[in-house]
């Protein structure tokens, strides 16, 4: 018999809370020989990227004017709100609900960004939550800090990846007409988003360079963006405490939540993935993106906000918990509530 803390978490939607499928474990293909092939094209892009963007870091702090800084820092933290609130928390799992101009600008905000279109994201993201550090996790933990970061994307895919994502219900997505005309006009909407206008635009408003606006307003601000994402998958399933469950690998990290808008309250996330808040508590200074959700919710835009009970949240704290819960945390007196 396979124990739980080999068991795919499962969790995507507030609707798997009580699902308890065991078909697919750690244990049955931990041994598994698949080899690990390099892509060498996305190998040397992110290498080129990398490199530019460092060139990038310092033509910011050398020769960039100062509106070109502010208006990469706004384009930073506004197009994150595509993949926060928007890919991961509304696409990815049905968190909240989002009228259509909210939907729009979420969109936008996503291209900008240039993590994969919605839909690719949001299956990857998918199959994480529901066969999380297992070989059909796209960026398993398991395999070490720097796959989890980067190096899963520079590597073949493990052919579980594969075959569970095609069992990844997708047809939300597939009825939705912005993640629809965002995948179908993806390769003409990244490039203007992501590249051509924010290099334009400080070009023309206020005579930046072209060297500083494409690789401080675009490169670098992409490639940073990217890094903090991918804080996710490596810090935050490897560093910090696990009060809501001690059986998983994700932690809660206050340094990623900082960076990320909020991502980083990863056990909780894991353990309740339905949460729009993706942490307890409502803290606005390390969750931007709850912030975010909350300004449009005041207008309507954003609606049927899901969340979890506080009993509920106990009840899970005392039963697996690693103890370090700063209510109900106490070693001495974990129960084991069914």
């Amino acid at each position: 018999m396979t124990s739980d803390k080999n068991i795919a978490t499962n969790l995507i939607f507030k609707s798997d809370q009580n699902m308890n499928d065991k078909s697919y474990s750690l244990k049955n293909n931990i041994n598994s020989k698949f080899r690990n092939d390099i892509v060498w094209k996305n190998v040397v892009i992110f290498m080129t990227s990398h490199l530019a963007a460092i060139y990038g870091a310092y033509l910011l702090v050398t020769s960039t004017k100062i509106p070109t800084i502010i208006f990469t820092y706004f384009l930073h933290m506004y197009s994150g709100f595509g993949i926060t609130a928007g890919a991961h928390r509304l696409w990815s799992h049905r968190a909240y609900k989002a009228r259509f101009p909210l939907r729009v600008l979420l969109m936008i905000l996503n291209t900008i960004s240039f993590q994969n279109s919605i839909w690719e994201w949001c299956r990857d993201h998918r199959v994480h939550h529901k066969y999380s550090e297992t070989d059909a996790d796209p960026h398993n933990a398991k395999r070490g800090f720097f796959f989890s970061h980067v190096g899963w994307l520079l590597l073949k895919k493990h052919p579980d990846v594969k075959e569970k994502g095609r069992g990844i219900d997708m047809s939300d997505l597939d009825a939705d007409p912005v993640v629809a005309f965002q995948k179908k006009y993806y390769l003409f909407l990244m490039p203007l988003f992501a590249f051509i206008l924010p290099t334009v635009i400080p070009v023309y408003l206020w005579n930046e360079s072209w060297k500083s606006a494409f690789l401080v307003a675009s490169i670098f601000r992409w490639i940073y963006n990217l890094n903090v994402t991918w804080l996710v998958n490596s810090a935050a399933h490897l560093y910090g405490d696990k009060p809501y469950d001690k059986g998983i690998n994700p932690a809660e990290n206050w340094w990623v939540s900082f960076l990320t808008r909020g991502e980083g309250f990863h056990n909780y996330h894991h353990t309740f993935p339905w949460d729009y808040k993706a942490a307890e508590l409502p803290i606005y200074t390390c969750n931007l993106s709850l912030k975010f959700i909350d300004f449009f919710a005041k207008f309507g835009w954003a609606y049927d906000l899901k969340s979890v009970s506080p009993d509920m949240i106990k009840r899970r704290v005392q039963r697996t918990g690693d103890g370090n819960h700063n209510v109900w945390g106490n070693n001495d007196k974990q129960k084991n509530i069914d």
